[in-house]
C-alpha cells in the first residue's frame, strides 16, 4: 500500500479519475455538432478497481451508445453529457472536499493542534 493511499484512501485516485472523466464529457460536449464523432465516457467503477490493483484505467473507457441515432454519426446526447458532467462535477468536489478536510487534519496534528 503507497503512503498516499494510507493517508487519503483511494480519493486520490478517484480525484483524478473525476479529473480524467470530466476532460472527456467536456470534450463529448464541444464535439457535439463534429460529423461522425463518437462520444466516449469512463466506467468509473471499472476505472477505480484498475486503479487499485496499479493497472491502466485506459480498459475503462467507453463508446457511448447512443438512445437516438443521428444522420452525420454523431453519438453526443447533449442532455446525457450535461447530466453525467454535472454528477461528475458534484463527486469530484466531494472527493476534493475529503482530501482537503483530511490534509487540514493532518496539519493540525503536525503543528500539536
Amino acid at each position: 500500500m503507497m503512503a498516499s493511499e494510507k493517508l487519503f484512501g483511494m480519493h486520490a485516485a478517484a480525484l483524478q479519475l473525476r479529473s480524467q472523466r470530466m476532460m472527456m464529457l467536456a470534450s463529448n460536449i464541444a464535439n457535439a455538432a463534429t460529423p461522425n464523432y463518437k462520444a466516449r465516457d469512463i466506467d468509473f467503477a471499472k476505472a477505480l478497481d484498475l486503479a487499485k490493483q496499479g493497472a491502466s484505467t485506459e480498459g475503462a473507457v467507453r463508446y457511448r451508445v447512443p438512445v437516438q441515432s443521428s444522420l452525420d454519426g454523431n453519438t453526443v446526447e447533449m442532455a446525457t453529457e450535461q447530466t453525467a458532467f454535472a454528477e461528475n462535477a458534484l463527486a469530484y468536489r466531494s472527493s476534493l472536499a475529503f482530501l482537503s478536510g483530511r490534509v487540514n487534519t493532518l496539519t493540525r496534528a503536525i503543528k500539536g493542534e
